[in-house]
């Protein structure tokens, strides 16, 4: 299915959706009697016309129309992920498959929810051919490893929350990780030789590496940005949030 779906709710006004097939293009605004729209936000401070969606094959578009109001793409299942697309801005392309679209008003930020047809891959077997080198991995991740335990306790809590939410400390991962059978026995000098090798060997990141809360930062923000870590490893922890 080719169709991108824009939803709109909230308080005080009842869901709706708009579909978009191939090409298809919906205005969005606060509209007026002379300049109609397709998704009315019913704020002062979204302009008459405000933007543009067009869809265009597995993904979706947006142009800014307004003169001074950046719009915010975010991703509300991912960790955090986000588009910023500036005034004037014309179709720029957004990668989600859901997106929330964040526009300042004069309360609350004024969102609705884009759906873009699921994206395609390419067969990877098909795609690399036997023969030749082998194509070496950037980041030789053991998923089965004690430190790879460490790096999903660390990006935890971003991945369930899109907030920028603190980075857990050393004892925090201690604590979350001794439940497993496998880390009855870990200690906050284990966590820190673990953080310390994936800074240094596995994920060679490069702000500050002597000073651990740097480290960490730098260990998450490059993990979730390359995806080493996903939503999907968060099974490996044990139950509960952190």
């Amino acid at each position: 299915m080719d169709t991108v779906l824009i939803h709109i709710g909230g308080p005080g006004r009842p869901a709706e959706t708009v579909r978009l097939g191939p090409g298809g293009v919906a205005r969005f605004g606060r509209g007026a009697p002379d300049l109609p729209v397709d998704i009315v936000l019913a704020d002062r401070a979204v302009p008459r016309l405000a933007g543009e969606i067009a869809a265009a094959g597995d993904h979706w578009t947006l142009t800014n129309l307004s003169r001074d109001i950046t719009y915010v793409v975010d991703n509300p299942e991912g960790a955090g992920e986000h588009v910023k697309v500036p005034p004037g801005r014309y179709a720029a392309p957004v990668p989600f498959e859901i997106s929330r679209v964040v526009i300042p008003a004069r309360g609350e930020f004024v969102t609705f929810h884009v759906f873009a047809p699921m994206h395609a891959f390419v067969d990877r077997s098909a795609a690399h051919p036997p023969g030749g080198d082998r194509t070496l991995s950037a980041f030789a991740l053991d998923e089965t490893a004690k430190y790879f335990l460490v790096l999903v306790a660390l990006c935890e809590p971003r991945l369930r929350d899109e907030s920028l939410v603190a980075i857990p400390t050393i004892e925090r991962v201690v604590a979350r990780l001794r439940p497993l059978p496998t880390c009855g026995d870990l200690t906050v000098a284990a966590v820190t030789f673990h953080i310390d090798y994936l800074a240094r060997t596995k994920l060679r990141v490069k702000q500050d590496p002597e000073r651990l809360d740097t480290k960490r930062a730098a260990l998450v923000s490059l993990a979730l940005r390359f995806d080493l870590v996903r939503e999907e490893h968060l099974r490996l922890l044990p139950p509960g949030a952190a």
